[in-house]
C-alpha cells in the first residue's frame, strides 16, 4: 500500500501568518492584499493586468462577460465559439450563459488539447472566438493556432486553469489571447482557499472586469476609466452608482494575502513538478499498454494522464479499481467527453467533425496527481503497481 494522494496543502506558517495578518487588520473583504497579489500575479506572469476573482469558474465568467460590453462589443449572442470536447463544466457554462453557439472539436488523444488538424477544419466565417484550453498542465501550440487565425475576425481567448506556469516559446500560458483565465484551488498550482484570476493587456477590458467582478458599479474603477468616463471626486455620489450588469465574484482579503506568499513559492513548486514530470516521462513513455500525455513546449505538470493502448489487456475499472486499492488516488481526464453529459441539453451547440478522441479517452484515460515537492519514490512504486 501507497500514500498517494492527487493533491496536498502547499501552505505553512508563511500563509497562516499571512491570514493571521488579516484577521488583526479586522478587513476581511477586498483590499490591499487582493490588490498587491493582482500586481505581483500580472508582474509574474508577464501581463499588464491581473483581476483577482473568486474562483477560476468566475474568472472565466467574467472573461466571457466582458467581451460584451466594450464600447463595441467583441461579441453578441449567437455567434459561433470553437471549443475542445475536453474541459472542466465551467470553460463551457458561461458560453451557454451568455447565449454563445458552442461549436464543439475533437481533442488529440496524444496532447489532450484541441487537435489542430479539426480545429483548422471547423473554423468558417461563422467562427467568432475559439477558446483554447491548456488541459492538465500541457500548453498548447500557438503558434499554429495563431497562423490559423491570422488575417480573420477571430478572438482567442484561454483557460489555463489547470496549467498555471506552462510555458510555450518561453512564453506563459494564459497570456497568449486576449485574455487568460487561472485558478488558485487546492489541488492546483498554487492554493489561495479558493481563488482565480484573468489576464490581459487590454485596459478597457481590465476595467470592465474590475466592475462586473463587484456589481457592476463604479466604486473600484479608477478616476479616469473607459466605462463610466469620469467618476466624481465626491465618493459619496460613486458609492452605489450602477454601470454594467455585474456580479459579486470578490475574492477575499485572506485569499490575496496567501496568494502573495504562495507566488514567492512558485517557482520552487514548478521546478519540483517538472522534476516529479521527467521522472514520469522516463518511467512511462514506453509502458507496453499505457499511453501518456504528449508534452507541448514546457508543460507544468498538473497530474499525470494515463490512456490504455488499443490491445491493451486490462480494462480501465480493472487498472483504477487496483490503484484505488493500493492507496493511489485517480480520476477520469476531466470531464471525458463533455458533450455526453445531461446539460448539454440545455446548450446550442454544435460537434464539428467527430470526437473520436474524446470518447477514446471518456473510456480508457485517467489521472493520478503530481506534487510540488520530490515524489520520484512514488512514481517508482506506481510503475510496480502498473506493471
Amino acid at each position: 500500500m501507497v500514500n498517494y494522494p492527487l493533491a496536498s496543502s502547499t501552505w505553512d506558517d508563511k500563509e497562516l501568518g499571512a491570514i493571521q495578518k488579516v484577521i488583526d487588520s479586522n478587513m476581511f473583504t477586498m483590499g490591499k492584499y487582493v490588490g498587491e497579489y493582482e500586481q505581483r500575479f500580472a508582474e509574474f506572469f508577464g501581463s499588464r493586468y491581473a483581476v483577482m476573482v473568486s474562483s477560476g469558474s468566475t474568472a472565466n465568467l467574467l472573461m466571457i462577460a466582458a467581451l460584451f460590453y466594450t464600447k463595441h462589443p467583441k461579441l453578441k449572442r449567437g455567434d459561433e465559439v470553437i471549443v475542445p470536447a475536453v474541459s472542466w463544466s465551467t470553460t463551457y457554462y458561461p458560453l451557454y450563459q451568455y447565449g454563445l453557439k458552442l461549436v464543439f472539436v475533437d481533442i488529440d488523444k496524444d496532447t489532450l488539447n484541441i487537435d489542430l488538424v479539426k480545429l483548422q477544419a471547423a473554423i468558417t466565417d461563422k467562427t467568432r472566438a475559439i477558446l483554447a484550453v491548456n488541459l492538465l498542465g500541457n500548453p498548447n501550440d500557438f503558434t499554429a493556432i495563431q497562423a490559423l487565425i491570422a488575417g480573420k475576425d477571430i478572438l482567442l481567448l484561454e483557460d489555463n486553469c489547470e496549467s498555471m506556469g506552462a510555458l510555450f516559446d518561453n512564453k506563459q500560458a494564459g497570456t497568449f489571447g486576449l485574455m487568460g483565465t487561472f485558478s488558485s484551488f487546492f489541488s492546483h498550482h498554487i492554493a489561495t482557499m479558493e481563488g482565480g484570476c484573468v489576464v490581459t493587456d487590454d485596459e478597457e477590458l481590465y476595467h470592465i472586469l474590475l466592475c462586473i467582478r463587484a456589481h457592476g458599479w463604479t466604486r473600484n474603477l479608477p478616476r479616469e476609466n473607459l466605462v463610466s468616463g469620469v467618476k466624481s471626486d465626491d465618493p459619496f455620489e460613486e458609492s452605489f452608482k450602477f454601470v454594467l450588469p455585474g456580479y459579486n465574484v470578490r475574492p477575499l482579503e485572506m485569499s490575496g494575502a496567501i496568494g502573495i506568499e504562495q507566488l514567492k513559492k512558485l517557482p520552487d513548486f514548478l521546478a519540483n513538478r517538472r522534476a516529479n514530470g521527467r521522472r514520469f516521462q522516463e518511467l512511462f513513455e514506453r509502458h507496453p499498454y499505457l499511453s501518456i500525455q504528449r508534452e507541448t513546449g514546457s508543460s507544468s505538470w498538473f497530474g499525470f494522464s494515463f490512456v490504455l493502448k488499443e490491445d491493451a489487456p486490462h480494462t480501465r475499472r480493472e487498472i483504477t479499481t487496483r490503484l484505488l486499492a493500493n492507496g493511489v488516488e485517480c480520476r477520469p481526464i476531466v470531464t471525458g467527453n463533455f458533450v455526453k453529459n445531461e446539460v448539454i441539453k440545455y446548450f446550442d451547440y454544435e460537434v464539428r467533425g467527430n470526437l473520436a478522441d474524446a470518447e477514446y479517452i471518456d473510456t480508457k484515460g485517467f489521472f493520478v496527481g503530481n506534487h510540488q515537492y520530490d515524489i520520484g519514490k512514488l512514481i517508482e512504486e506506481l510503475r510496480v503497481l502498473l506493471s
